[in-house]
């Protein structure tokens, strides 16, 4: 084990990126970068993790803001789950530790969004207590270096790893060796290409050793990915368009789109215009179809939206508008609101 602590530690030392969270490592620093970056390349993230710093220097100020600043500044990384509880556990350090993350396990735990991973990221880097963190990266080295073939994604595989990472663990320096056991998987053993002829824990590795490399770490598959089918209504008025709030509890909630007939197959532009929802909407206002969408393709996690856009422009104002959640607004104005990527690819187009 101390071959392992040291040479991670000098190879840490040696060739460890200047990150700007990595600067002066306080709580706060820590607990955003790992949320922005728990499903986003570092490349994408770091100009996130630059604007919320600016924007909100301390926990308080993030507390502060509303929750649709946050989702606006979040817009484009996707899993807005993680900014809805990113801005509730803010406000949770404010109200419970007076704006200071507590520098204790269990209780980091039970803050809004943080699970085992970030708790024990925020309590070794921030505060250097001996929690290891697991991470993808971790996963992978750990996997590799002991050549273990229980899958990741399975509680068994979870708690494998979790006690041997702990078992791993420098108590001395917890702080530097989960940086380096994270960055040793992110530089050095990827996923692909791994730099396995010129790695420095190469005598170490089983999976070298055995040449499973590539077939480590094991990963059971993945959820089947489900297709949903949206053909929006992009009602224009003057130099107006009407967005809606997504508020059911679906994708993008709290964000904006326009309003949407949902089906279940790819449906004409006739079925759309003779559709309830749109007859509901437009009940005998004149209008003109201006413009069909090509058919938009977005992947998401676990589903891929296939949407089509209808341009429609109105002789007058939508009626019974205020009971139908939506909202007319200048097209100008449309920057101030948070929108799903594949709104604002359209709108860009």
């Amino acid at each position: 084990m101390d071959f392992i602590h040291n040479t991670l530690i000098n190879w840490y030392a040696e060739n460890r990126r200047d990150l700007p969270w990595r600067h002066h490592p306080s709580p706060y620093q820590v607990w955003l970068s790992e949320v922005i970056l728990q499903q986003t390349r570092v490349n994408q993230g770091w100009d996130y993790y630059l604007r919320f710093v600016e924007k909100w220097p301390t926990v308080a100020d993030l507390a502060a803001a509303t929750e649709e600043e946050v989702l606006k500044m979040w817009q484009g990384l996707g899993y807005y789950s993680r900014a809805r509880n990113l801005h509730t556990c803010a406000k949770q350090v404010v109200e419970q530790y007076n704006g200071e993350f507590p520098a204790d396990y269990e209780k980091l735990r039970k803050l809004q969004g943080i699970g085992n991973y970030t708790a024990a990221a925020i309590a070794s880097i921030a505060f250097n207590l001996p929690h290891a963190v697991v991470d993808g990266n971790v996963f992978r080295v750990l996997s590799r270096l002991f050549n273990i073939d229980t899958p990741i994604n399975t509680n068994e595989g979870q708690q494998v790893f979790a006690r041997l990472a702990n078992e791993l663990l420098n108590r001395e320096q917890p702080s530097f060796h989960n940086q380096a056991m994270m960055e040793f998987g992110a530089l050095q053993c990827t996923p692909k290409n791994p730099n396995c002829l010129h790695c420095p824990l190469q005598t170490q590795c089983l999976a070298f050793e055995r040449q499973t490399v590539m077939q480590r770490p094991v990963k059971l598959a993945k959820t089947k990915v489900t297709t949903r089918h949206f053909n929006y209504l992009v009602f224009r008025f003057e130099d107006k368009i009407y967005l809606r709030k997504r508020s059911d509890n679906d994708i993008w909630k709290n964000l904006y789109d326009f309003p949407c007939v949902e089906s279940p197959k790819p449906i004409s532009v006739e079925d759309i215009l003779t559709s309830e929802t749109f007859l509901q909407l437009t009940e005998n206002i004149s209008f003109t179809v201006t413009k069909t969408s090509p058919v938009y393709t977005h992947k998401l996690t676990h589903r891929t939206i296939l949407a089509q856009f209808i341009e429609i422009k109105l002789s007058q104002e939508l009626l019974r508008i205020k009971t139908k959640g939506l909202i007319l607004t200048p097209e100008r104005d449309l920057g101030n609101y948070p929108i799903p990527r594949l709104i604002d690819l359209y709108l860009n187009n």
